[in-house]
């Protein structure tokens, strides 16, 4: 005991509490942020002078600011969120994070940080005992940005990602099923309405006519090809690497009455023979690797009939100005360690080249970066409403990875460090394509 009473362990907390109070004073001025701090004693310190009323960032234990003081990264902080060390109470990660995505003037006030002042008030922390947070869930694999897969890999890859269960996925996405980017033909269309014009899109971008031949590879549940056998009158093929997707397809077909019409089968898409009119991959090139997008592409070629169309939908990076391979953006490597193991997003002028390498003609390019932005932000808020159901299904620790992932993508697409691509082409520069002189009927 202390000559005031109190055992070691609280003298401690104490000593740590005042510090992270002093560093806040000397912070605040500074950050001038639009939420407050709720320290693990219940106390509440506002970041700024004018702070959005219940919008919390909870630390939840002594030892998590001494851990993040002493060896900060994002990395160390999801695990910490994961564990629930850190939470976030009174809105989502985007309300969190947005004022700050593109403020420029954030950042340089943060500069005029007096350093030595910031130095001494957190010098408790630095010494203080820290908490651990330990790896969570084996998740992942090596996230070093390099990726050689094989058919076996990609299997396990995609199973970690989608086969956390179709009713985790019911929670925020729309009746479709649909995890891939919307498009939001208005400022006020819902979700759903927004993955319809989606799947719509898609189709009149690959000019579908009845009684062609439609291989979508990575085809999910099932909703773009059921939709353009539907609607455009096609024969759909489409191939899965994920159990839950593929038995969901396939019922699916069953109970709309198509099943004679398409086709689902378990099966990577290097196994694939045959020819096909048309050929569609949405959210699956980002699943191949970086040294596979040669082969990727020469596959689609050689599956692609004479005159085909072929339209890949994939998110990517920025290109650098210096291609060094092996540096990554912390952002990127907890994104390939977290959610997509094994995943590597390619730049858009070295998809295009790849392409015409491949001996595809790329006839369009369209950017979709403020439709996955207004996704991926509706993603999250619906998942965050549901967290009571969604900690049911997955465990709680999931459910902090997937709300982190989803905010993180809408505020990465937000500042435009992420963008998002559909780029159609032609089997080759041979003859005349198969696509009309304008775009006109894309938007009729």
């Amino acid at each position: 005991m202390t000559a005031s009473g109190e055992t070691p362990s609280q003298a401690l907390d104490d000593r740590v509490l005042r510090a992270t109070r002093k560093a806040i004073a000397v912070l605040r001025p500074h950050l001038d942020a639009h939420f407050s701090l709720r320290l693990w004693d219940g106390s509440v310190e506002p970041l700024g002078g004018n702070v959005v009323p219940g919008l919390m960032l909870e630390i939840n234990a002594p030892g998590v600011l001494p851990s993040l003081l002493r060896r900060p990264s994002l990395d160390r902080l999801i695990r910490h969120y994961a564990h629930g060390h850190i939470d976030i109470s009174g809105g989502t990660i985007i309300d969190i994070g947005m004022p700050f995505a593109t403020d420029r003037a954030a950042r340089r006030r943060m500069r005029k940080v007096g350093k030595l002042a910031l130095a001494k008030a957190a010098l408790p922390l630095l010494v203080a005992p820290a908490i651990s947070p330990d790896e969570t869930r084996g998740f992942g694999g090596a996230s070093d940005g390099r990726t050689r897969k094989g058919a076996a890999d990609n299997k396990r890859f995609i199973g970690f990602h989608y086969d956390v269960g179709n009713d985790f996925y019911d929670l925020f996405l729309d009746p479709e099923m649909q995890y891939s980017c919307a498009y939001f033909p208005s400022e006020e269309a819902s979700l759903e309405d927004a993955q319809t014009a989606k799947l719509e899109m898609t189709c009149r971008r690959l000019r579908l006519t009845p009684g062609e031949t439609l291989l979508d590879i990575g085809c999910g549940w099932g909703g773009l090809l059921c939709h353009a056998v539907r609607h455009h009158g096609v024969r759909g093929h489409g191939v899965t690497l994920s159990e839950e997707q593929l038995a969901f397809a396939r019922a699916k077909a069953e109970r709309l009455g198509i099943s004679d019409q398409v086709t689902f089968e378990l099966k990577d898409y290097r196994d694939l023979d045959g020819r096909f009119d048309k050929i569609v991959s949405v959210g699956m090139y980002e699943h191949i690797g970086l040294d596979n997008i040669p082969a990727y592409f020469g596959k689609v070629q050689g599956l692609l009939a004479e005159g085909g169309l072929f339209l890949n939908h994939a998110i990517s990076r920025r290109s650098k100005k210096r291609q060094r391979r092996l540096v990554t953006r912390p952002e990127q490597r907890a994104l390939q360690k977290y959610i997509f193991p094994g995943g590597e997003l390619d730049d858009i002028g070295h998809t295009v080249a790849e392409m015409e390498r491949a001996g595809f003609e790329v006839q369009d390019v369209e950017n979709w970066r403020q439709h996955y932005e207004r996704t991926t932000r509706v993603w999250c808020e619906r998942l965050t409403a549901r967290r009571t159901e969604a900690e049911a299904l997955a465990g709680p620790e999931l459910y902090r990875l997937w709300v982190a992932y989803l905010g993180g993508c809408a505020l990465t697409f937000h500042r435009g460090s992420a963008r998002i691509y559909q780029v159609l082409c032609g089997k080759s520069a041979k003859g005349l394509p198969a696509i009309p002189l304008t775009r006109a009927d894309l938007y009729r």
